[in-house]
């Protein structure tokens, strides 16, 4: 490094971050929400909207948060549905704990590696019906309103019923997405005829949106129950339709599906402890993530300075090898996800990240796309949930089963091909996740609920939301607006606006590749702050929704 190169290095490493005029000082200027009773925050106005309704009229967090996340599956259908998987951590006040759910299914009966070679496949493919494995989230949202809930799935469907049947008119970011995948609905007679005008158009914002057929499917659902999914009638039509388009689910795969109680992991960090799910998914990454940069003084660095970007980067990159390497189905894992946290394994790793310079060697494994719905609801007896539900990506399969009016998953394309590792693919196993809905506890009372949505975004999305607040000492809504990173793979990373032109020079100079942010999504975050008395929510102005409370 030539010495005029480290002079503007260690520079951007010790000054402030100072925004570059031309650029937006913030993401948004929304104000935390305040309420005394309960409060739901979700990614689309008419989901929050129906989840308090739920609060309102005598329900808990649990039937909130399922009410919510069904009406997201008419509203934000690329995003979501029962077609997809869910995982969720709930708060029970009652039995003043914390409970996880896992929420996914299982790759299909047929779905080996060797018939995947045999197709010519050298890599998993990321859609079509190869990738469709079982949606576990209907017998999620099912399983949390048994366990926990006082409402049936009836109840919780009806608003969604209601949606889909009427129609609504769609909101801007959904209508942006929806739009960007209008060619990849076309690869599908029913995706296309479900969720594009008979032009082939998605609709624009404003537009008045219908799903008859979704209608149909939820109220078969309320009559039959999930099994109408899993092994009856709604099954057999599923199941048929894969396996006319080359996909590997059998009858018997549905039947077998469960969703699994869990416990959760966690560390401590700045007098709290973060909570995430264990693998299958990628919440050990977020975890590894903030005892990585334990040692280091981050407020003196500055908010998004280049030193303290540069750290989170690189603890990033390990973490996420990490996650490469060692994480898969929990049956079949050669290293546990507390061993990942252990002190002695993260000063070892620690050691690799270099102060003063990018690391191109570092494999962070595939940076996984997901397209996902997070939200989090809270109610008056203390009762909180975290709670997150995906397609994977935009529309998941592209696969629509004609008449049904839901798109299926393409989870099987988070499991890789190379032999030997936990995540290879094989089946009845369950693929690697990037679904991590959060919590946090301070001196084991609930403290806060959280997420942050959006495939490998996720994890790093947590630490820079978790530092805003606890190193930072920022207010709730202004942790979630404030400008993010976005790690991608290798040196590439993509910066949001407000970050300072000058930051970006000095992360050039330690050898980053910041590239262009204006097609890279960098999250939607959902939270809720337990109060002394009553509670404070932010929702993320990168999506359309919002908190609401009473």
């Amino acid at each position: 490094m030539s010495s005029m190169i480290r002079r503007a290095t260690l520079a951007a490493m010790v000054l402030p971050v100072t925004l570059h005029a031309q650029r937006p000082l913030s993401m948004a200027a929304r104000s935390t929400v305040y309420a005394p009773h309960g409060v739901v925050a979700a990614s689309q106005p008419l989901a929050s909207a129906a989840g308090l309704d739920v609060l309102e009229h005598g329900g808990n967090a649990v039937d909130a948060a399922v009410t919510a996340a069904a009406v997201l599956s008419v509203v934000e259908p690329m995003m979501t549905g029962v077609g997809g998987d869910m995982f969720a951590m709930v708060w029970i006040a009652k039995e003043h704990r914390l409970v996880a759910l896992n929420a996914s299914g299982r790759a299909g009966a047929l779905m080996t590696r060797e018939e995947l070679l045999r197709r010519g496949r050298t890599r998993m493919p990321v859609g079509g019906a190869e990738t469709i494995t079982v949606p576990g989230a209907l017998a999620g949202w099912d399983e949390l309103l048994r366990k926990y809930g006082t409402i049936t799935l009836a109840q919780a469907l009806a608003p969604a019923i209601r949606y889909a049947e009427e129609g609504f008119p769609v909101t801007p970011v959904i209508a942006a997405d929806w739009r960007d995948q209008t060619e990849y609905l076309m690869h599908d007679s029913a995706a296309r005829a479900t969720y594009l005008d008979a032009a082939g158009h998605a609709p624009a914002a404003g537009t008045w949106f219908r799903n008859p057929d979704y209608a149909r499917t939820l109220r078969e659902i309320a009559a039959r129950g999930p099994a109408t999914l899993y092994g009856g009638a709604l099954g057999e039509r599923i199941v048929k339709r894969v396996h006319e388009l080359g996909g590997f689910l059998t009858l018997e795969d549905l039947r077998r599906n469960r969703p699994t109680w869990v416990e959760p992991i966690s560390v401590p960090f700045h007098g709290y402890r973060v909570w995430e799910l264990p693998p299958n998914n990628q919440g050990v990454a977020a975890l590894e993530m903030l005892r990585l940069l334990e040692p280091y003084d981050l407020k003196a660095m500055g908010l998004n300075s280049a030193a303290y970007l540069h750290h989170l980067i690189e603890a990033k990159k390990l973490a996420y090898a990490d996650l490469a390497r060692y994480v898969g189905d929990p049956d079949h894992l050669t290293v546990p996800a507390e061993r990942l946290l252990s002190d002695d394994y993260i000063a070892a790793r620690r050691r690799h990240l270099d102060e003063r310079r990018a690391a191109d060697h570092v494999d962070p494994g595939e940076a996984l796309a997901s397209e996902t719905i997070y939200l989090t609801a809270a109610d008056s007896a203390g009762n909180m949930v975290s709670f997150i539900n995906s397609l994977f990506d935009l529309f998941g399969s592209g696969i629509v089963v004609p008449g049904t009016g839901f798109a299926l998953q393409n989870r099987g394309a988070g499991f890789t091909l190379d032999p030997d590792l936990p995540n290879t693919v094989a089946p009845g196993k369950r693929p690697f996740h990037t679904l991590i809905p959060a919590f946090v506890t301070r001196d084991g009372e609930p403290y806060m609920s959280f997420g942050v949505m959006g495939g490998s975004m996720q994890a790093q999305g947590h630490v820079q939301v978790l530092l805003n607040l606890f190193v930072f000492g920022m207010d709730l809504q202004a942790a979630i607006d404030a400008a993010r990173f976005r790690h991608l793979d290798g040196t590439r990373v993509a910066l949001e606006p407000p970050i300072a032109d000058s930051v970006r020079a000095a992360l050039r100079a330690m050898g980053h590749t910041i590239v262009d942010e204006r097609t890279i999504q960098f999250g939607g975050s959902q939270a809720i702050i337990r109060l002394p008395r009553g509670y404070a929510a932010g929702s993320d102005p990168r999506k359309d929704g919002y908190a609401a409370g009473y």
